[in-house]
């Protein structure tokens, strides 16, 4: 079994703590190694791995610090075809590939998900039945396109969005609220989503964190993983006036909608 700590830092992001029973923890994309330093002595907790899902600063600026501060031990887990410095154990998968990987601090395996689109080497950890996705996929949302396709990230989506509807979605920002938002103009009609809005904006009045969420969740009320549905093709044929004939036309123009949104 594995406990799940949440780690504020900057102004939204969310650093994962992994804290098997009994022995020394894993984090997840440490932005800030003051924040993990301070968690981590306040609770008594060791540290002995990092996680890295993708290059940019607000998810790997720690490593360095985090290294000093345990004597260089640190494995550092991250994709090995991004410039990470840091990283320990490059992992290099082939574009929308999986594969698994073990970690001597946990007693389950990691599934690795190569999730291009945010950034072109992006990954993703499933550990039981925990998804660590970065900035793939978030509530309500998905990453911006920096370096990869459309098509790129929707399949990387779809990826994620097969896996098992319980699973956990920890993504690396508190971006829901406004995520909603936009859901709402594109799926005005949709229950859940307004049912789940409501609980989000509770929770964000008290500042409480809208993460983890779960994959059945975003499956109904996302609209970047509902573009096959006649509900958002409407919606965006509407906008753009243009008629939209397949799946992965909505998603690009779904992606320009929310980026100028």
């Amino acid at each position: 079994m594995i406990q799940i700590h949440t780690i504020p830092a900057f102004t939204d992001n969310y650093i994962w703590l992994i804290r098997p029973t009994n022995r020394a923890a894993i984090v997840v994309d440490p932005g800030c190694a003051k924040s993990v330093i301070s968690y981590l002595e306040q609770h008594e907790i060791q540290l002995a791995a990092i996680l890295v899902t993708h290059h940019h600063n607000d998810h790997t600026g720690g490593i360095e610090l985090l290294q000093q501060h345990y004597n260089n031990t640190l494995a550092v887990y991250g994709p090995g075809n991004e410039n990470i410095s840091g990283i320990t154990v490059p992992i290099v998968l082939s574009e929308h590939s999986q594969m698994t990987l073990n970690i001597a601090e946990l007693d389950s395996s990691i599934r690795v998900i190569s999730v291009p689109g945010h950034t072109s080497g992006h990954l993703a950890y499933l550990i039981d039945g925990n998804l660590f996705c970065g900035d793939t996929l978030f509530s309500g949302g998905c990453g911006r396109l920096f370096e990869g396709t459309a098509e790129q990230m929707a399949k990387s989506l779809s990826l994620l969005a097969a896996l098992p509807k319980e699973t956990k979605v920890y993504c690396a920002h508190e971006y829901t609220e406004a995520n909603l938002a936009f859901a709402k103009v594109v799926m005005p009609d949709n229950v859940a989503l307004s049912s789940y809005q409501k609980k989000v904006i509770s929770l964000r009045k008290l500042n409480q964190a809208t993460i983890p969420s779960t994959i059945e969740t975003e499956s109904q009320i996302n609209p970047f993983l509902r573009c096959e549905t006649t509900e958002v093709q409407l919606q965006l044929s509407s906008h753009f006036n243009q008629i939209i004939s397949n799946e992965i036309q909505a998603f690009t123009l779904l992606r320009q909608y929310k980026d100028n949104f």
